[in-house]
């Protein structure tokens, strides 16, 4: 296989810009030069790469797979030529996207905690919500993602080429602002309808909600009166005391211990969640495999936050 390392180069911005055009002026080349190195691309390695009937272009199958080993390949290079030419080059951060809750809530504690077992370690991290999240590191575009783990599979996660580490059980909670006696205001222990706080329907903490109520007559003295896709959106609201929401117990646990919010509901109103750091087997970023290594390597206990 004769392959160009401008080819890779030429193919990462396409994956980037999704347009010819945009990707030829990146790269400083006219937009017909541009695609005939990306053809020449798809003979070396012998199946189409580029989806061109759509617009903005999409990568076909064949192509999302071969991304991460291009990405992976140039940035391999890009490092060893670094080297070779006597750069310093400073430890380099690890890209990580995370749910916005876990970014928000869990993350800080979690990062402190961790470093304290294995040093310095230079990250950064970008929220966005978990649909995105798998997205972007199918394609190769982060080190690492922190999520909830999905039971139900409809994250849709190779376990061989995306291994994770468990590093935390947290539960959801249905949480209301107190009356003035320190009851909640909303208690899922009434018979009358109570103002709901939802999460949209594309929201994962949601969907696990809908599991919980799923064949519960609870449901139907739930009236929603507002919708988000964020735990801390949820929050403000019942903070607010517009209604009652469910959200992860790392996010009111101050305002548990205050009073400033109660429990709406007995412990069988829970709902347990696993929080796992995700990677994708197929880059081979030297940053990512030790700290793979060096966490494989600590006590389970160190990993929890």
């Amino acid at each position: 296989m004769n392959l160009e390392t401008k080819w890779l180069e030429d193919f990462v911005a396409l994956a980037n810009t999704r347009s010819f055009s945009a990707s030829a002026r990146q790269r400083h080349v006219t937009q017909p030069a541009f695609s005939r190195r990306i053809r020449s691309l798809e003979q070396a390695v012998g199946v189409t790469l580029v989806d061109r009937s759509t617009t903005p272009i999409n990568l076909t199958p064949e192509g999302q797979l071969f991304l991460v080993t291009a990405r992976n390949l140039v940035e391999q290079l890009n490092e060893c030529l670094g080297h070779l030419r006597g750069v310093s080059m400073a430890r380099e951060a690890l890209d990580i996207v995370a749910a916005h809750s876990l970014a928000l809530s869990f993350y800080p504690e979690w990062i402190s905690r961790l470093q304290e077992g294995l040093g310095e370690l230079p990250t950064r991290l970008v929220a966005m919500n978990v649909g995105e999240a798998i997205h972007v590191l199918r394609e190769g575009n982060c080190d690492l993602m922190l999520a909830y783990h999905d039971p139900y599979a409809t994250m849709q996660l190779d376990a061989e080429v995306f291994p994770s580490f468990s590093i935390g059980q947290v539960k959801m909670l249905p949480i209301s602002l107190p009356d003035a006696k320190g009851r909640p205001r909303f208690s899922l222990e009434s018979k009358e309808t109570i103002p709901y706080l939802a999460y949209t329907q594309g929201a994962f903490l949601g969907r696990s909600v809908r599991m919980l109520l799923k064949n519960d007559p609870l449901r139907l003295r739930l009236r929603t009166v507002y919708e988000t896709a964020m735990a801390e959106g949820l929050k403000g609201m019942v903070l607010q005391g517009v209604g009652l929401a469910w959200i992860p117990d790392f996010c009111v646990r101050e305002e548990l211990k205050s009073g400033k919010l109660v429990r709406a509901g007995g412990e069988q109103w829970d709902v347990p969640l696993e929080i796992r750091l995700y990677r994708c087997s197929l880059v081979h970023k030297p940053g990512v495999e030790k700290l793979w290594r060096q966490m494989m390597k600590l006590p389970r206990d160190f990993l929890q936050a």
